[in-house]
């Protein structure tokens, strides 16, 4: 049994934001917390704008290891990181929360979504630091 935080990336459709955070809560952090991500609502396939620039820019193809799913399939969570879907961003139970207030870039250009995909590994490592830290509880 592993001792690291569990991190659910939550969002309502569970196809972009979230699917990045948990790409690169994986890639950056995976020594720190396990990351998940789910909605309320599941697409059929992940934002493929997404998935070909987190390809592009980490070499990660989210295509193959990831999928949509919702937050009752996620396990027990510490933390639950919102991406910033406002009134409607679903509830799920851990002992820290916080909302990352990120845009949604689905259907704009590759220059707004690499901002945001900057954001969440900015965002991602903090957090990284914030646990480590033991700053969160």
């Amino acid at each position: 049994m592993s001792n690291k935080s569990k991190v659910a990336f939550i969002c309502v459709h569970n196809s972009c934001r979230s699917q990045i955070a948990e790409a690169l809560g994986k890639h950056f952090a995976s020594d720190v917390f396990e990351s998940y991500s789910a909605g309320t609502e599941t697409k059929p396939q992940i934002n493929q704008d997404a998935v070909r620039l987190i390809k592009k820019i980490y070499n990660i193809d989210m295509g193959q290891t990831q999928y949509s799913k919702l937050i009752t399939e996620l396990p027990e969570v510490d933390i639950t990181i919102k991406m910033g879907c406002n009134v409607i961003c679903p509830f799920v139970d851990s002992k820290y929360e916080e909302d990352w207030g990120l845009d949604d870039p689905t259907g704009k250009s590759d220059e707004e979504f690499e901002v945001v995909i900057a954001e969440i590994e900015k965002k991602v490592k903090e957090l990284a630091s914030k646990i480590k830290s033991g700053s969160l509880f």
